[in-house]
């Protein structure tokens, strides 16, 4: 495994450099060094895999676009093979698809995916939340409450990609409660294929609803509860 230190996640393309017309390979000369750093405590392939992620909910890795392997191994500063373990998995999550020769396109959400992937949410989370409701005490939902306020400031920075984070956090500790290992991480691999770079009013609305659903279930308000989960998992309205 490549141990060379990554330089940091991918940053936002160069204001200097001229918008693409249709689709194109994108090289390290599109792009400057950002200035976060990549947590070291996983191994590189790990840290390329979550920067990649975050690059991807934040729009930095545009949908339709190509880009190149070994552009992405040089503009972190490691071989080619953790970057190429990275995009097979975001491959198998349905995040990017393979371009032979090229490198790797990100995936389009159609409009009907995401109302797929909401009802998959829906279907999993919404009767979950439901028996939830009926059997966890008030004061195991308020302490919940930093993981939905995490969201909150998230969402009012407009930082796409924490918010990204507070919201699989929110999510996972909310379906612990169910003490089934297997449900948080279906849940969590269909929440994260659903989610998709979104505006600063979609981020507060989303945050809102965190907050909204967590009263909702303290007052055992099991209509507020359906309606609440069920909207905010994406799912398409019924009828």
């Amino acid at each position: 495994m490549e141990q060379g230190r990554p330089r940091g996640p991918l940053a936002r393309p160069r204001a200097d450099v001229p918008a693409a017309r249709g689709e194109h390979t994108h090289d390290e000369s599109e792009y400057a060094y950002g200035p976060r750093r990549m947590p070291q405590r996983y191994s590189v392939r790990g840290q390329v895999l979550d920067a990649l992620r975050r690059a991807l909910v934040a729009g930095e890795l545009a949908p339709g676009e190509v880009y190149s392997g070994p552009a992405l191994a040089e503009r972190f500063g490691v071989s080619a093979t953790p970057v190429r373990e990275a995009m097979q998995q975001l491959a198998l999550e349905g995040a990017v698809e393979v371009v032979p020769n090229r490198g790797f396109r990100v995936t389009s959400r159609s409009p009907r995916d995401l109302a797929e992937l909401g009802e998959v949410r829906a279907l999993l989370e919404v009767p979950v939340l439901l028996r939830l409701a009926r059997t966890v005490p008030a004061h195991r939902w308020h302490d919940l409450r930093p993981l939905a306020e995490a969201g909150v400031r998230a969402a009012a920075t407009g930082d796409r990609a924490a918010y990204a984070e507070a919201d699989r956090a929110f999510h996972a500790g909310v379906l612990e409660l169910t003490g089934n290992r297997q449900l948080v991480a279906v849940a969590a691999e269909v929440h994260r294929r659903a989610q998709c770079p979104a505006g600063a009013r979609a981020l507060a609305a989303d945050a809102a609803e965190h907050v909204q659903l967590l009263d909702a279930l303290a007052a055992q308000d099991f209509a507020a509860v359906e309606a609440l989960a069920t909207r905010h998992c994406g799912a398409p309205a019924a009828g």
